[in-house]
């Protein structure tokens, strides 16, 4: 299972925020063994950015995990909205 979450950000704030994601999925990648990786859409639209969050691979547990480290990251105060999140699950691998 895959888990993909998205969010805006102000364009102000996108350096802030991108210092502690990225700190945040530092901590989950060894403490939870998974792998994590920052998007971003390029460009911006009326001053905000889109990016996304990607786990592949979760194991269980883990959106919980997450979640604490969230709120303990802080990372609302930055975000313009809520943060989205969508899950997928592998359908057919290539052969």
């Amino acid at each position: 299972m895959d888990l993909y979450i998205y969010y805006r950000v102000d364009a102000a704030s996108a350096a802030e925020l991108g210092a502690r994601v990225t700190a945040m999925q530092s901590r989950l990648c060894a403490s939870h063994r998974v792998a994590a990786t920052l998007r971003r859409r390029p460009g911006e639209q009326d001053g905000r950015q889109t990016w996304m969050e990607v786990y592949p691979a979760i194991p269980d547990g883990f959106e919980a995990a997450l979640a604490q480290a969230v709120g303990e990251s802080g990372l609302a105060a930055l975000t313009d909205g809520p943060r989205h999140t969508e899950i997928f699950v592998e359908f057919q691998a290539c052969a």
